[in-house]
């Protein structure tokens, strides 16, 4: 069934603010003003235009404005789960189903992907819902998930959150400790687990992990299985209860059919997420169910312009953002559902598997994920900046990847996308026959569940930026006086509350680790007053994010990298990303890193490292080759004193470069100071930095060494 092209659905909630409100703005930019300015009307319109219910009323959508502690919509209740499943009856009428899947090895084999129907959602949700209500499981306790991006990991999270319990969930990719360094903060009473993983063509068997968990997590009581891998089972030598996950999602009767997600306060407790820092443990960042519901359905629809599979404007939405369990971007994937859209999930390394049959290590195949993205049929396509990046370097043809003409949005997020990645990817659907594809290009952060800057379908394009600030969002660029500016890079600031701002820290005394986190840089009050300018100090002060922004005055946004990796050559200061776009636009290089070692008045000593194309070396032509590149696009201030050849560039689970510790260590730091190790992608490659930090310090600056 052919539809007439969409009408953006940000038009669609203009014209119901003009039809129901009266309101009626003449750009973006006003709208945008009016969200950040009166925000009770805006987020009270978001309420209705989304025709959230409960079965009590609130008082107001904000009625104290405060950071911390913002106070949104007192009286009213919630579940998440609850408004999921609200479109259970007329999704399915429509034919559309709630998940549709594929793993690595499912998708090359060329199998069928797998499908769950929204009525088959409900019932495993409820059924396995009513069997954690028999363990005992109470509104707060908090269940610990060891899943990967899989349909079971999104049927457990909402029989979790139905009941009112309190999710968290770690990637199967993740070790013994960085797990345990969440987990055990927590203090969970289910643990949910698989017996292993598949990526990159390889088996990863992880219920010698799953013992250890349960030996290392005495709050535990029950431990449910979920046989990923058809391995043998996992002996839970502590006193935890243990039942197999499909027969706890096996029930089918009048007590399923009956069951219904209980009414939750507003701010109770949805989940726990973990930011990555680079020291100590991770923060356990706690949401709450309301707060999540209302961003996440403002985010989605209006600025991803995702909408409902069954309503005519967006009909057969298929929403997919690639993603794994160890990244918010999990959760943002999971709130599709909210919506009414079908979630399209791929279980797997997006570059396909790297071994052969006989286990030797080839390249990645960087045409995998857009061969899921053609097979599910996604109309919106999400990844990592990195996956785009990947992909053009590989030079491969999206019209030899199957039929993706359907794709009506590219969505980015994780790192700056460079400008050259998105010609490319804009070239590629120019040839598939789809002009003008949209980028939806985010920045956002775990810390809040949500994104600060994002896309709007009606705003210009502009490659290398990201469209707008977002609705509700009240983000500022501010001088090193703490004064906002507008075309120049500064720090990104929120200066109003959002409603999926943090609850709080689990375990967190007196809100100070929450508090030196976010809110301990600028003076309370100072900036506070909606639509701009002081507030008394009981105002609290603005949220501090650690990015470098610069608002451009036609309302596009540049996000530099992290504030506190920033590179300050000769006086002039800049992000590491717009170095990484030019030096990743060569052939040559496939990753790069660069710190900046000014500090404390010592003279800057800046060096560069990377990772080439295989069988390359850095000799003087390919070093004069990039330092052109960077002279070029940049200035010859921003030229790195060294430049050096590595194996890998330090990463975090979540794929972020780790310029920080490296700085740190680089500056005479231990390393067991400056990192955690269980916090990283690839910890192996820290070893060569270490020795290089060696070298350095001892003979006490600048050395140039062509390879590592």
């Amino acid at each position: 069934m052919r539809h007439p092209p969409f009408t953006p659905q940000i038009r669609l909630y203009q014209n119901w603010l003009r039809e129901q409100r009266g309101l009626t703005f003449d750009s973006y930019d006003a709208l945008w003003r009016w969200s950040t300015t009166e925000l009770d009307a805006f987020w009270q319109s978001i309420w209705d235009y989304f025709e959230l219910r409960s079965p009590t009323p609130h008082r107001a959508a904000l009625t104290v404005n405060r950071m911390p502690g913002a106070q949104w919509f007192p009286g009213a209740q919630v579940n998440y789960a609850r408004q999921v499943l609200r479109h259970v009856d007329a999704a399915h009428a429509a034919g559309f189903p709630a998940l549709i899947s594929h793993n690595e090895q499912s998708l090359a084999e060329g199998a069928q992907a797998q499908e769950i129907s929204w009525p088959e959602l409900r019932r495993r949700v409820a059924s396995l819902a009513l069997h954690l209500k028999a363990q005992g499981l109470q509104p707060g306790d908090r269940v610990a998930a060891y899943l990967s991006n899989i349909p079971e990991a999104m049927v457990a999270f909402l029989a979790v959150v139905s009941l009112g319990g309190v999710w968290s969930i770690c990637a199967p990719d993740m070790g013994t400790n960085a797990v345990l360094d969440r987990f055990t903060q927590i203090k969970p009473t289910v643990l949910i687990a698989c017996d292993g993983v598949r990526f990159g063509g390889k088996d990863f068997d992880r219920r010698a992990v799953v013992s250890e968990l349960c030996d290392a997590l005495p709050s535990v009581r029950h431990v449910l299985l979920h046989d990923n891998l058809g391995l043998p089972g996992i002996a839970i030598k502590s006193g935890a209860t243990c039942a197999d996950f499909t027969g706890a999602c096996a029930q089918n009767d009048a007590e399923v059919t009956a069951f219904e997600p209980m009414w939750l306060p507003f701010d109770h407790p949805l989940w726990i997420v973990y930011s990555s820092g680079t020291t100590g443990l991770p923060k356990p960042i706690v949401h709450g169910h309301g707060g999540t519901v209302v961003v996440a359905l403002a985010n989605k629809v209006l600025h991803n312009d995702v909408g409902c599979s069954y309503q005519p404007n967006s009909w057969g939405e298929r929403f997919h953002w690639y993603s794994s369990t160890g990244w918010v971007m999990w959760n943002a994937q999971m709130s599709g559902l909210l919506n009414g859209s079908t979630c399209c999930l791929f279980d797997g390394s997006p570059g396909g598997s790297t071994v052969d049959a006989a286990g030797n290590k080839v390249a990645p195949d960087w045409t995998t994920l857009w061969r899921f993205g053609a097979n599910v049929g996604a109309t919106f396509f999400g990844a990592g900046a990195a996956f785009f990046a990947n992909c053009m370097k590989a030079g491969i043809d999206l019209s030899q990847c199957g039929e993706l003409r359907q794709v009506r949005a590219l969505g980015t997020t994780g790192s700056p996308l460079s400008e050259e990645a998105q010609r490319w990817g804009t070239a590629q659907f120019e040839a598939l026959g789809t002009p003008d594809i949209w980028w939806c290009n985010i920045s956002g952060g775990t810390d809040f569940a949500g994104a600060f800057i994002g896309g709007n379908r009606e705003l210009p394009l502009v490659p290398g930026e990201m469209q707008c600030r977002m609705l509700g969002a009240a983000v500022e660029s501010w001088n090193e006086q703490g004064q906002p500016v507008m075309d120049e890079v500064g720090e990104l600031v929120c200066t109003q509350p959002i409603p999926s701002m943090p609850l709080y820290l689990w375990g967190d005394e007196n809100n100070q680790r929450y508090l030196s986190s976010y809110f301990d840089m600028y003076p309370a009050g100072h900036g506070r007053k909606p639509g701009g300018g002081d507030d008394s100090a009981e105002a609290g002060p603005v949220w501090r994010h650690g990015d470098w922004l610069r608002i451009g005055s036609h309302g596009g946004c540049v996000i530099f990298g992290r504030s506190d990796a920033t590179i300050n050559r000769h006086g002039l200061r800049m992000g590491t990303s717009e170095l990484y776009s030019a030096v990743e636009a060569l052939p040559e290089v496939v990753d790069s890193m660069v710190v900046d070692l000014e500090y404390l008045g010592r003279e800057s000593y800046m060096p560069l490292f990377v990772v080439l194309r295989e069988g390359m070396v850095l000799d003087a032509a390919l070093k004069d080759k990039i330092h052109n590149a960077i002279r070029t696009a940049l200035s010859p201030r921003f030229v790195p004193n060294g430049t050096f050849q590595v194996a890998e560039i330090p990463r975090t689970l979540s794929g972020k470069k780790q310029e920080l510790p490296i700085k740190k260590l680089l500056l005479g730091q231990p390393l067991e100071k400056v990192v955690n190790k269980d916090a990283m992608a690839n910890p192996g490659c820290l070893q060569w930095y270490v020795e290089f930090a060696q070298v350095r310090n001892h003979h006490g600056g600048h050395h140039e060494s062509g390879a590592g």
